[in-house]
């Protein structure tokens, strides 16, 4: 029997050994040649793959070589994949996806020391356009993208026209004087430098791209927006590398629908708060708005439990709606009530069925239960908004439909509560469908059966049942003025 069982175990082995080389053999035939040049290059370019036996080996054999394998399971690692070595449909599929254009690992030449600008005041010039948006649409987008790191830290940025700047933003094709040439259309959108000397700080964009500022349009190929591009390559600029969280800024893929990459992440802040440090308190030192110039206007209005609260800069007022204390009026800097939002406030509503109000700056809105408490994030696209939109303008809920409505520009759109979308056939314009209401509103709230619109210095009581400006009174009157 000894005999027989050394046989069996001797024919099993062999059989194993078969059906493993048979397993290799199938996997090496699936990938085409095409496959395999397109993952030996995004190792080389994005993870530091160097074959220098690679002129006369078979394409077949170059997944196979244990510094491949190495690479590609570094690769899996960053992007979360199963850590498997091969060269397998997902792994590559990723490798697919459109991307930045700076490497992945941190032993490169774009990062040798982890560099960050000695001063905080830091200066940046477009160099060349896109012809694929106006100017102005390509200056918003770098403007916003600059704020949404300026917001999370202590750095300011100044645009200047001619000369030197420390970030210079421009368009290219192919080669274009870097040593770093773009891949045309897909592959590598953009890529950036470190902070320094030179060519350090600058973004360049690949020309062959169409950029868009949020919209689509009709274009069959694939459009991305210039603003989410930007903020992700001004993060190198400032001298972050790539993270691995797919909710930040800083992961290395574009996202055609994903929200996150419009609003900074826990680990962007961080970040770039570990660099530059926490935005400076200037609150003891910036100036009280003079609320009874003639010309002031509010940035938002919004009821929280029983008080008016009035918004501009980031200072806020609040005025009792009970009858007794009518006219007694607080103030004071926003942080001091509301000490999760450090930002200015550009428009906030209230539910008064959930005891809530939301508070929006920028690509961030906060919920908000009772002043001086914590209040928790989310973004202004979960609202459906679409990405064009930097920030809501002003917004407010009118409790007898169920809808909320959002100003943006000339703009409105209608968001229904309960089933948490919005409403079909919006935008719409705002002096079409609010007679008697000028063409942009700077803030709105509802009280007493009425919604009340502020638009520069005035103030619109607004019968929304009748559709039709009952009042105007100045908008600080709300202040005692």
């Amino acid at each position: 029997m000894e005999p027989l069982r050394l046989w069996i175990l001797v024919l099993g082995s062999l059989i194993f050994a078969e059906t493993s080389w048979t397993q290799a053999i199938d996997l090496d035939q699936q990938l085409r040649p095409e496959d395999v040049l397109l993952a030996e290059g995004y190792l080389r370019r994005f993870y530091d793959l160097n074959h220098r036996s690679r002129d006369r080996m078979p394409v077949r054999r170059i997944r196979s070589t244990p510094v491949m394998e190495e690479k590609v399971r570094e690769m899996q690692h960053f992007f979360g994949l199963r850590e498997t070595g091969q060269l397998d449909p997902p792994t590559l599929d990723v490798m697919r996806e459109s991307r930045c254009g700076v490497p992945d690992v941190d032993n490169f030449s774009f990062y040798p020391e982890k560099p960050k600008w000695r001063n905080r005041t830091i200066t940046y010039r477009i160099a060349k356009y896109t012809p694929d948006l106006t100017r102005e649409d390509v200056e918003k987008s770098f403007r916003s993208a600059l704020k949404m790191w300026s917001d999370a830290a202590p750095l300011r940025f100044i645009r200047v026209n001619h000369g030197k700047a420390d970030i210079v933003f421009s368009f290219a094709r192919r080669t274009h004087g870097d040593f770093f040439p773009f891949d045309g259309p897909r592959g590598v959108l953009a890529h950036a430098f470190q902070p320094g000397e030179g060519i350090g700080g600058d973004v360049h964009f690949d020309e062959d791209e169409m950029w868009t500022a949020g919209r689509q349009g009709l274009s069959l190929k694939p459009c991305y927006s210039l603003f989410a591009v930007a903020a992700h390559e001004l993060g190198h600029s400032l001298g972050l590398t790539h993270s691995r969280d797919p909710s930040a800024i800083m992961y290395p893929n574009y996202r055609h629908h994903s929200s996150t990459q419009y609003s900074l992440s826990k680990d962007d802040e961080l970040g770039i708060q570990t660099l530059y440090g926490k935005p400076t308190k200037t609150l003891e030192t910036q100036q009280v708005p003079k609320k009874c110039d003639q010309n002031f206007s509010f940035d938002a209005a919004t009821m929280i439990g029983n008080d008016i609260v009035f918004f501009k800069n980031r200072y806020m007022w609040m005025r009792t709606t009970r009858a007794t204390y009518w006219n007694r009026l607080s103030e004071g800097h926003s942080s001091s009530y509301l000490p999760s939002i450090s930002s200015p406030v550009d428009a906030a509503y209230d539910i008064p069925a959930k005891g809530v109000a939301y508070i929006f700056t920028g690509h961030k809105y906060w919920v908000v239960q009772r002043l001086k408490m914590k209040s928790r994030a989310g973004s202004i696209y979960e609202f459906g908004l679409p990405t064009r939109i930097r920030q809501v303008d002003a917004a407010v809920h009118i409790s007898e439909y169920g809808k909320t409505v959002f100003f943006t520009g000339e703009f409105y759109y209608r968001f229904d509560e309960s089933k948490r979308r919005m409403d079909p056939g919006f935008p719409r314009l705002i002096q079409k469908d609010w007679p008697g209401i000028p063409r942009r509103v700077d803030a709105a709230f509802k009280l007493q059966g009425s919604i009340f619109l502020l638009s520069g210095i005035k103030s619109y009581q607004y019968d929304f049942k009748q559709k039709r400006v009952v009042k105007i009174i100045s908008a600080n009157s709300w202040l005692g003025c």
